[in-house]
């Protein structure tokens, strides 16, 4: 199964004696520059009906055809699963992802994952890179991401995330307390001994976090965080790294922090969460179609209700002790 594609373009007065693959990426926005490289070089793309090099100059009046399949980028497989769909168009979708939902295929969990259930959803995707899903959430980090639905709305889209204008923000409760809000400028990089984890290295990808405190309780800290990078296990690491774990975060949390003389309900609640407190409650970004700025929130999850109400209710007791 594939999609062919079929282009044409001339090359303007502007962009005359810029490389071949400079004026492809300008002329077909929508696919990316790796794609035209090989469309390039395996002559799915001519320049005046003749096979260039991608270092070759052009000039103004030149005629780009591009002739080529989109192959199926993998063999997964469609899975019908309930799926929280907030917004859908013909460009995007929006997901709200519950806990315990792997993104993407991978060793041991083939299927079952939200790209399975999305494929179910619009089987086209399969024609898209990773099934048009732009970034990711953990496994259990619920919350808001962002699918793309064509090859075009998946190029805007990463382009936006790299050049970090989709805003994503979170929400995430901690061992300890914060005094007050901040940033965390440190680098991440893959775990020197445990390759599954993350670390602070100084040899890593630059990741910067800002996180502001919502409500302080006795032992712990509900705060909202916004990310400027988007690394892998990048909040946990970063909050574990201050010394503030996120609760009930199996990786990264440590053992869990019990505050003195609390309620039964509390210590249980405490006990029983055991994924980490974090949830991607808002999203925005410029819709890849008109450009409009959009947004979408999602509600904070109930387990994480129910600790907050815990909490809360800590402070009364911890008040009257």
């Amino acid at each position: 199964m594939s999609s062919k594609i079929s282009l044409t373009a001339e090359v303007p007065q502007d962009l005359s004696g810029y490389r071949l693959d400079q004026i492809a990426a300008k002329l077909f926005p929508d696919y990316s520059r790796a794609r035209l490289q090989i469309w390039i070089k395996d002559g799915s793309l001519l320049v005046n009906a003749r096979r260039l090099r991608p270092r070759d100059r052009l000039h103004a009046g030149d005629k780009l055809e591009v002739n080529a399949e989109l192959p199926v980028q993998e063999n997964w497989l469609a899975e019908p699963m309930a799926l929280d769909i907030v917004f859908e168009d013909d460009c995007l979708i929006i997901v709200n992802k519950p806990a315990n939902m792997v993104v993407h295929p991978a060793s041991g969990h083939g299927d079952g994952t939200l790209l399975n259930g999305l494929l179910h959803h619009h089987n086209a995707l399969q024609q898209l890179p990773r099934a048009g899903i732009v970034h990711r959430l953990d496994k259990d980090t619920t919350g808001l991401m962002v699918v793309a639905k064509t090859l075009a709305s998946h190029a805007a889209l990463v382009n936006q995330m790299q050049a970090r204008d989709i805003a994503r923000e979170y929400e995430a409760v901690v061992q300890g307390v914060l005094t007050g809000g901040g940033t965390v400028d440190a680098a991440l990089g893959r775990h020197p001994v445990n390759r599954k984890k993350r670390a602070v290295l100084e040899i890593g990808q630059r990741a910067v976090t800002h996180y502001r405190v919502i409500k302080r309780y006795r032992s712990h800290t509900h705060l909202e965080v916004k990310l400027d990078t988007g690394r892998t296990h990048q909040i946990r690491v970063h909050m574990a790294h201050l010394n503030h774990p996120i609760v009930g975060d199996p990786m990264y949390g440590g053992r869990q922090r019990i505050p003195a003389a609390c309620s039964e309900e509390l210590i249980h609640g405490l006990k029983a969460f055991k994924r980490q407190a974090l949830h991607a409650r808002r999203l925005a970004l410029h819709h890849p179609g008109n450009g409009k700025l959009m947004s979408w929130e999602s509600a904070t999850p109930p387990d994480m209700v129910s600790l907050i109400y815990e909490l809360s209710k800590d402070v009364q007791i911890g008040a009257h002790a």
